[in-house]
């Protein structure tokens, strides 16, 4: 299997920017839907994304680096460990002299008496190995257990008002199978959704899908922290005789009351309207006035002409100017 840097086409050196530049040029060429016909590129696919997935994250990456873990994320056997078979020069003892006793270490001398047990319970594992004589005999030492399939990543791009208010989500995996998802609570960019089984099949099971969630900019809405921010223009009757408006929220339309007298900057709050934090509490909504002034109309410019000659004060006079 070629390296997690290969299949991703940078070098071993690369930084994140460089990683994730290679990711979005592949998943757009490989991605699932634009090959339906294709089960090979449907495969590099799910390779690429799982690449992605392990060298973004800065703790399996050093462990892939260090050799820890296979392409697959999975750990990798410590040295000389199942190998089969003594080494080539190992001493003649009876078990290959390996393990070091007697002049120079070459096995154990004959008549010596040793007790094994805490030695192969050390190798094997488990206090059995005392009841059936070195962990039940070679024949009965523990088996590493059949390996599971490979995961496999999807990245699913999640509405800005959905992701707020943890609307159900459809993935459609690689094999066809469509998912309803649950989005969960602190739900943000990167979060990673795992799903059990939906992965490849292998020895040991299937292995899961990760999805990982991308929220989508909106055209007004902004996100900050949990709460969700919004500048809403308004009249400037309104804002000087104050009035009840419809303003947008993540939840659908609600009324809002502007008070006498506002100004521009003017911020307003919408209780419970912005995104679900991790601890159940939900955000809120913060509404920024903006006074919308209508250009040529000579009837309010008639107005305020008379209205300034009358003495309006100065509005910066707090800043000393």
């Amino acid at each position: 299997m070629a390296d997690l840097y290969s299949q991703l086409g940078v070098a071993r050196g690369a930084d994140e920017a460089d990683i994730k530049k290679a990711y979005r040029k592949l998943a757009k060429e490989l991605h699932p839907d634009r090959n339906k016909d294709n089960p090979k590129a449907t495969e590099r696919f799910s390779k690429v994304t799982q690449a992605y997935d392990i060298l973004t994250d800065k703790d399996k990456r050093a462990q892939y680096d260090r050799g820890e873990i296979d392409e697959d994320g999975n750990p990798k056997a410590p040295f000389g460990y199942g190998q089969g078979g003594p080494r080539p020069g190992a001493g003649g003892g009876p078990f290959g002299g390996g393990f070091g006793r007697g002049p120079g270490g070459g096995g154990f001398h004959a008549g010596e008496e040793v007790d094994l047990s805490e030695m192969f319970e050390g190798l094997f594992g488990g206090g059995g190995g005392r009841r059936g004589g070195f962990a039940g005999g070679f024949g009965g030492r523990r088996q590493a257990p059949p390996a599971r399939g490979a995961d496999t990543g999807y990245r699913l791009s999640v509405p800005f008002e959905d992701a707020a208010a943890l609307k159900q989500q459809r993935v459609v995996l690689s094999g066809g199978k469509t998912i309803d998802i649950k989005l969960p609570r602190g739900v943000e960019d990167g979060t990673k959704i795992r799903l059990g089984g939906q992965g490849q099949e292998g020895p040991g099971g299937a292995g899961d899908a990760i999805v990982t969630i991308s929220i989508a900019p909106h055209r007004f809405f902004r996100r900050e922290g949990d709460d969700v921010t919004l500048d809403l223009p308004i009249s400037l009757d309104e804002a000087v005789l104050g009035a009840k408006v419809k303003v947008p929220t993540v939840d659908g339309p609600v009324m809002l009351s502007v008070p006498k007298g506002s100004s521009s900057g003017k911020v307003l709050r919408l209780k419970g309207k912005g995104f679900h934090a991790k601890d159940g509490k939900r955000g809120d909504q913060l509404v920024t006035l903006m006074i919308d002034v209508p250009a040529a109309d000579s009837e309010l410019e008639a107005f305020v002409e008379g209205w300034s000659r009358r003495g309006k004060g100065n509005p910066r006079a707090g800043l000393g100017v």
